[in-house]
């Protein structure tokens, strides 16, 4: 997939979950704020089990089907 592809592919995902207005100020925050994705990400699941985990992803997709 090309970077614009997956541009296009994000902006239409934030825009459907947030809507416009909300999508835009998403990617301000990030742009002022430095923001360090690996030290975000790795930090998400402390002190968490991974039954605590399972249980949080099946609770997420019971409430989002597809």
């Amino acid at each position: 997939m090309t970077d614009a592809a997956i541009l296009s592919k994000g902006m239409d995902c934030l825009i459907q979950n947030l809507g416009d207005v909300d999508a835009e100020r998403f990617i301000m925050q990030i742009i002022r704020e430095p923001f360090d994705y690996t030290k975000w990400q790795k930090g998400l699941f402390e002190g968490m089990s991974l039954d605590d985990i399972g249980n949080k992803a099946v609770e997420y997709c019971e409430e989002n089907p597809r």
